[in-house]
């Protein structure tokens, strides 16, 4: 069974037990985060939400807080003596994924039987000038 669930603005493919790197969360370490924007599972069928399947979340527990490999951002401007040499870290939150569900899948459509109207009786009244 897998699930494509969206975490801070990213689209993932998650199965239960994977690990993967998502950028930060705000929180703790040993927490359980649940995420409630499933947007496709599969579990022999596949159901797919518009644009998120209600009541199905995931559930991850935050193993610990990284930085990414440093990245090198140079920058040059030919014959001007221009020289600008940077780095960056990413910050990321590394989860692993304990379940996926947790609830029922988009509730059905119920049509209403119709009732038949009750009758009013209107009484007139009439006005005197």
């Amino acid at each position: 069974m897998y699930a494509i669930v969206e975490i801070a603005g990213l689209q993932y493919k998650v199965e239960q037990d994977q690990k993967l790197f998502v950028n930060r969360l705000k929180a703790n370490i040993d927490d359980e985060v649940t995420f409630d924007k499933v947007l496709l599972t599969d579990n022999g069928s596949v159901t797919v939400g518009a644009p998120v399947i209600n009541g199905v979340t995931v559930v991850a527990k935050v193993l610990g807080h990284v930085k990414g490999d440093k990245v090198i951002v140079f920058k040059k401007k030919r014959r001007k003596g221009y020289k600008v040499k940077n780095g960056h870290r990413q910050q990321f939150t590394q989860i692993q994924i304990v379940s996926i569900g947790g609830g029922a899948e988009a509730p059905k459509k119920t049509t209403k039987k119709a009732t038949p109207k009750k009758e009013v009786e209107v009484k007139e009244v009439k006005a005197e000038d």
